[in-house]
């Protein structure tokens, strides 16, 4: 069951980053600029960031079936319409549309691992989830970008878009949302909560000093590894570095299999040693804001390609990082609340990830192509994370240890 959830992520992912390796074919075949491609992707992750929490709502009330469902019809929809969009402006809407069934999918995914493993579990699926949506990146990165240069754009997104006819097939033939109830799907409740108890939901998850932290890991540590693979990678080392777009694809590659390794090695750690979460996330931020220092300030027009592969090495260990979010999150909120608390911690990366595309971008154009200028804005958003990181620690993990010692007295305590 679980697999089914984690193909439908696999193939959102691989069309939510197939724009990452036709960045300047889109420019030219919409004959835009920086700020105008930069657009696609922002838009995209802007309904993305936008849904996170109606989607967690959604999940939490309507169950993990129909949400995957109706993802999949959507993003299956806005590939097909990106392929065959003759404009600039139908390309965007697709993009959008595609943004909003690719929200669907994570969260959806998330409560689906819960229902079907043990909590104890809980952060190596995780992990484990998200390693799947890195091999759906390799797979854009290799083959999308191969297709395009055999086939052309429209055979070859219009094609990947049968994947996600595939996946809404397995998704309404076989998918349960829980082990106890073979019929699929969980009924919602009889009277479904009006606006003030959706706001109180929301503003319940909020409070939580757990859920914050996680919003605040998710936002530092995913956007920069998020910009690179998503649009500005390519054109950076191909337009700025003077790298063949092989070898740019062969860098891109290894941030991804980085990502998958590191991944899995988060997650054994965090399974293991909750202490260790913080640590992994600052120590995980300080190496990218360290390695990206020493390319942007590097003399010369060129970056040795040794550091520009330490730069890829260490860009991939921020998805894994971003997921130790959720794992702050979990915790401090109750069931019924864990698609909410996870969209709040999910919309962190990517508001993150759209700030940091639009100003790139903007920069870019303002400058002339200056990417040294344009990247800089990376380092304001690490720093503005780090310090909501650093303010929110203490309490988020005194409450937890409180929560889980309470567990604990109540789970012995046998009555008089």
């Amino acid at each position: 069951m679980w697999g089914i959830g984690v193909a439908v992520y696999f193939v959102a992912i691989i069309f939510r980053t197939s724009l990452g390796v036709a960045g300047l074919d889109a420019a030219d075949r919409f004959a835009v600029n920086a700020s105008a491609l930069s657009a696609f992707s922002i838009l995209q992750l802007l309904v993305y960031a936008g849904m996170q929490i109606p989607v967690g709502l959604m999940v939490d009330r309507f169950g993990t079936k129909r949400v995957l469902s109706v993802g999949a019809v959507l993003f299956t929809a806005g590939q097909l319409a990106f392929a065959l969009s003759p404009s600039y402006g139908m390309a965007l809407a697709a993009r959008a549309l595609l943004g909003c069934g690719d929200a669907m999918t994570f969260i959806s995914v998330l409560r689906l691992g819960s229902h079907w493993f043990p909590a104890r579990r809980g952060p190596l699926i995780a992990q484990v989830a998200a390693l799947f949506g890195m091999a759906g990146n390799l797979v854009s990165t290799l083959l999308i970008a191969r297709l395009l240069d055999g086939y052309g754009w429209t055979a070859t997104f219009a094609g990947s878009a049968a994947a996600g006819a595939v996946v809404l097939a397995l998704v309404l033939l076989f998918l349960r949302n829980h082990p106890e109830r073979p019929e699929g799907g969980a009924s919602p409740p009889a009277r479904r909560p009006g606006g003030a108890s959706v706001r109180e939901q929301i503003a319940l998850s909020w409070r939580e000093p757990g859920t914050r932290l996680g919003m605040w890991a998710h936002f530092t540590s995913q956007f920069p590894s998020m910009v690179f693979l998503l649009l500005w990678g390519m054109p950076f080392l191909v337009e700025a570095q003077g790298l063949s777009r092989e070898s740019a694809g062969s860098l891109l590659t290894l941030v991804v299999l980085v990502s998958m390794v590191v991944g899995l090695v988060y997650g054994q750690v965090i399974a293991r040693h909750h202490a260790a979460r913080v640590p992994l996330v600052l120590g995980t931020v300080s190496a990218t804001a360290v390695v990206w220092a020493a390319v942007l300030v590097h003399p010369g027009d060129r970056v040795p390609l040794w550091l520009l592969i330490t730069l890829c090495a260490v860009l991939g260990a921020g998805g894994p990082s971003s997921m130790i979010g959720f794992d702050f999150a979990r915790p401090a909120n109750p069931p019924e609340r864990q698609g909410t608390a996870s969209g709040i911690v999910n919309m962190g990366g990517f508001t993150a990830s759209m700030t940091t595309l639009l100003v790139i971008g903007v920069l870019l154009d303002a400058t002339g192509g200056n990417y040294r200028i344009a990247f800089s804005c990376v380092f304001v958003l690490e720093a503005l994370g780090c310090a909501q990181i650093l303010r929110l620690r203490g309490r988020a993990v005194r409450l937890e240890r409180e929560r889980l010692v309470a567990s604990r007295v109540e789970a012995v305590h046998v009555p008089a």
